[in-house]
Order: C-alpha cells, then sequence, then structure tokens
C-alpha cells in the first residue's frame, strides 16, 4: 500500500459529527455554506473505485489529521 497523510492545526470536527462526516449530504456548516458532497464523494473514490482507505483522526480545538491508502502491486 502507499499512504498519504494530510494534517491540519485548525479547529478539528466535533466528537458528535465525527461519525457522519463520510455520509452523503452531512455538513456542519451553515445552510447554503456547503453540499455535504465532498468527503462522500472522496470516500466512494479512494474505497469502493480504487480499494483503499479513507480515515481520519481529530481531536476538536487541536487539529484533523485524514490517512489515504491506496493498494499498490509491482
Amino acid at each position: 500500500r502507499i499512504g498519504i497523510t494530510i494534517s491540519d492545526d485548525g479547529c478539528g470536527i466535533p466528537y458528535e459529527a465525527q461519525p457522519r462526516i463520510f455520509e452523503p449530504f452531512f455538513t456542519t456548516k451553515p445552510v447554503g455554506g456547503g453540499t455535504g458532497q465532498g468527503l462522500a464523494i472522496s470516500h466512494t473514490i479512494v474505497v469502493d473505485k480504487l480499494g483503499g482507505q479513507l480515515s481520519f483522526e481529530s481531536t476538536p480545538g487541536v487539529g484533523t489529521t485524514f490517512t489515504i491508502q491506496l493498494p499498490f502491486s509491482e
């Protein structure tokens, strides 16, 4: 597998939202501020289409780290 890790030191994802972030149409933004499609589409591409894994760790007030793992063969 090949791994890609992306981290930030932003506000993090609230604990109550974390179980839902890959659900289509789920957003924490105000109405009109987001479609809730970005992470759902990313999850579909990485997991369903490419057979990889997409995961995250987040602590509110500290930041978030997303990890993408893709299969690799020589």
